[in-house]
């Protein structure tokens, strides 16, 4: 993405839908629809306005027509790029562009998921690979054990690292009255949960529940007659690594390397320049991938950068301040409820758990078994 789109959007709306369990009788769709009124609510938008529909969901084949039909819209522009939790990234980059090049003005960015209601198998069916499917993996969570085990391997990471990210979530999620599990959360308590695919325990890995989140983005110029202070997009950068784990190159290094590469370039700006991490954690192993691929510790460093309340209230960065999928909600695909919380905290919104001085906030998505990887990076109009 080039410089020049750095700034020229902004995010001017976002709200989640209801979360946790909402019922048979809620469709994704339903909750689509409901976080895209809230947000334009939040950005004293209208539906008329909305000229651009981005939609995605595991439930949904046709996103966009659906919340385009629900909604009675006639966008000008549309997109339903499913490459799982990231996608809603992939959304932002794609609506900024539109919006660069006068295809749209207003875009709506909207997922939703009922998968806790209906249960996990109806909700997110599971493409069978051939050759992986002999050897009986619990997919997804044996892709990401493959990965755990080699940096534990490779790195000397231990399984107490491993809980310690859970823990840290746990403790922003205490603050969040929105989390789902707000209960105390120790160490222990994670290692001494049922294992699931070693060695990832139940602790280990994101909560399983209903719903869903939405934010309107606009042009620089629009957005200063929004409601909201504006949150400036400052750049996206998207990578894809593989589809089947049994495909990717190097367990214990992602896309995300350039993907952050490619946001950090566009943005003029280093991990050392982040305020605010908020760092896609469907299962604990994620966020230290992430912590080294985007560059906040070397290779190898991501457990030791973890312990002992290192991405905790406190630590040496804040990292999933809402609680994360891990505590707060995981609605199957996670990447626009981190967004949400990106954006809040850059409007100092965040209320107990916000954090002094946020400028600058990192919101990364991840999508299949760590094949998708997309980058954003948020910043306040102090950074333009």
């Amino acid at each position: 993405m080039s410089q020049q789109l750095r700034g020229a959007s902004a995010v001017v709306g976002v709200a989640e839908s209801d979360l946790g369990v909402v019922g048979s009788d809620m469709s994704p769709v339903d909750l689509m629809a409901q976080a895209s009124v809230r947000a334009l609510q939040d950005c004293g938008l209208s539906l008329r306005d909305v000229d651009a529909v981005f939609a995605a969901s595991s439930q949904v084949r046709f996103g966009p027509m659906m919340l385009t039909e629900y909604l009675g819209l006639n966008p000008r522009y549309f997109d339903g790029t499913q490459v799982g939790g990231s996608s809603f990234m992939s959304h932002l980059a794609h609506a900024q562009a539109a919006i660069h090049l006068g295809l749209c003005e207003v875009a709506l960015i909207a997922y939703g998921s009922t998968q806790r209601s209906v249960s996990r198998t109806n909700a997110s069916p599971t493409d069978i690979n051939p050759y992986e499917a002999p050897f009986r993996p619990v997919m997804p969570v044996s892709a990401y054990a493959l990965a755990a085990a080699r940096h534990m391997h490779e790195f000397g990471t231990t399984r107490e690292q491993l809980a310690d990210v859970a823990v840290a979530a746990r403790a922003w999620a205490a603050m969040n009255p929105k989390a789902w599990d707000r209960s105390p959360l120790k160490r222990e308590d994670v290692l001494g949960s049922r294992m699931v695919s070693d060695p990832l325990t139940v602790g280990d890995c994101c909560l399983v529940l209903d719903g869903g989140g939405a934010m309107v983005v606009t042009s620089a110029a629009r957005a200063r007659d929004c409601r909201r202070s504006p949150v400036y997009v400052l750049s996206v950068g998207e990578a894809i690594g593989h589809g089947s784990i049994s495909n990717m190159s190097n367990l214990t290094t992602t896309a995300a390397a350039v993907s952050g590469l490619r946001a950090y370039a566009s943005a003029g700006l280093s991990a050392k320049d982040v305020n605010l991490a908020i760092l896609y954690d469907a299962f604990t192993i994620t966020p230290i991938l992430f912590l080294e691929d985007l560059g906040f510790c070397a290779k190898g460093e991501g457990g030791p950068f973890v312990e002992n309340g290192g991405i905790a209230p406190g630590g040496r960065l804040a990292v999933n301040t809402n609680g994360g999928g891990l505590s707060y909600n995981h609605p199957g695909m996670y990447g626009l409820l981190g967004m949400v919380e990106a954006i809040r905290q850059l409007r100092g919104e965040a209320g107990q758990r916000q954090i002094d001085h946020c400028e600058i906030a990192l919101a990364h998505g991840n999508g299949g078994v760590l094949s998708s990887q997309c980058t954003a990076l948020f910043g306040t109009a102090a950074t333009l």
